[in-house]
């Protein structure tokens, strides 16, 4: 499935016995043709996705304490959020694109993730956006980022997708791995709304922008939303295996993977290592380059975060992983991470 569409190239006609054209004159028909088929990709994920989006209230002792945007991916009223929209709270108010008001269960909040999951509390079948595959996103494809924060009409702010695997500090000091940055804007009580690609699924949770600086925003990537709403709605909370290290996703020189014979271009070389972390006991230094865990590639930060899951949590598993060109293997015994 392609998440970009083709733009028809404008042709110019030099001829001097021709009316005024090229890129200083007016808009011609293949100008108005490449905008419309911007703006029908455009208007149709709007009219996909928009139902979809919700704006959150939340409410402390009678008072409101403030709102914003959230994504409804399950029709019986399953939602995502950001974190620091519920902000602790156990209910909160979700008001539709038809401004319907419905309560809603914080079934479980992930600062870490700066992501929520929550439940609609009545019996009712909602339209819903679909999680899109955020590991398959490039750099330059359209990003359409949707907030509900009047809660009578989407507002759609559209960019391209600037950059991948960005690392943001959340609220807890911990990094959230694996975001996704965009143009996009974000527009006041977004966030928790939906970035949206162009094949109307959602590849990202809108999460933070930089003030001050023009055009960098942030969302969290789906994969790691599809992972933290998993875990919520198994365990009530995030449970995250540790080995104790910090990385980052680095390119595996190609000599070495064709001499390796490794089909993965990319790993998770470690930064740091924690000395009385599992990993140090397990001989990892820094600069190890993490290419598999028990059994299963890992080609990015993204990848080694989602494989430490509560699976790992007290079991004994296999790292691969290279050390100056050489490809070894140690096993390992994750701990359960401690709450932030």
């Amino acid at each position: 499935m392609s998440n970009s569409f083709e733009f028809p190239t404008p042709s110019f006609t030099l001829d001097s016995d021709s009316p005024a054209q090229g890129p200083g004159a007016a808009p011609g028909a293949n100008d108005a043709a490449i905008l419309d088929d911007y703006s029908r990709v455009v208007t149709g994920v709007v009219d996909r996705v928009g139902p979809s989006v919700v704006r959150i209230d939340v409410k402390k002792q009678g008072r409101s304490a403030g709102s914003g945007s959230g994504v409804i991916i399950a029709s019986d009223g399953l939602a995502l959020t950001n974190s620091h929209v519920v902000q602790g709270a156990r209910t909160v108010s979700l008001t539709t694109l038809e401004g319907r008001e419905l309560q809603a269960r914080v079934l479980g909040d992930d600062p870490d993730t700066d992501l929520a999951l929550l439940r609609v509390e009545a019996d009712v079948s909602l339209p819903a956006a679909k999680l899109g595959d955020s590991a398959k996103l490039k750099r330059g494809q359209i990003a359409i980022a949707i907030g509900n924060p009047l809660g009578f009409d989407a507002t759609v702010t559209t960019g391209v997708v600037s950059a991948l695997g960005r690392s943001l500090q959340s609220r807890t000091g911990r990094m959230i791995e694996d975001v996704v940055q965009t143009d996009a804007p974000l527009n006041p009580g977004n966030s928790g709304g939906p970035l949206v690609s162009s094949a109307g699924e959602v590849i990202g949770i809108n999460t933070a922008v930089i003030m001050g600086a023009q055009g960098i925003c942030f969302a969290v990537a789906s994969n790691t939303a599809s992972f933290v709403a998993g875990e919520i709605a198994r365990h009530g909370r995030v449970r995250r295996a540790y080995i104790g290290v910090g990385a980052a996703t680095t390119a595996i020189p190609r000599r070495i993977a064709l001499r390796l014979g490794l089909e993965q271009a990319t790993g998770a070389r470690l930064l740091s290592v924690d000395q009385a972390g599992p990993a140090a006991h397990a001989g990892l230094l820094s600069g190890d380059l993490i290419i598999a865990l028990d059994g299963k590639p890992v080609t990015s930060v993204g990848d080694l975060l989602r494989a430490l899951d509560a699976d790992k949590i007290d079991r004994t598993i296999s790292v691969d992983f290279l050390r100056r060109s050489e490809q070894q293997r140690v096993w390992i015994g994750p701990v359960e991470r401690k709450a932030a």
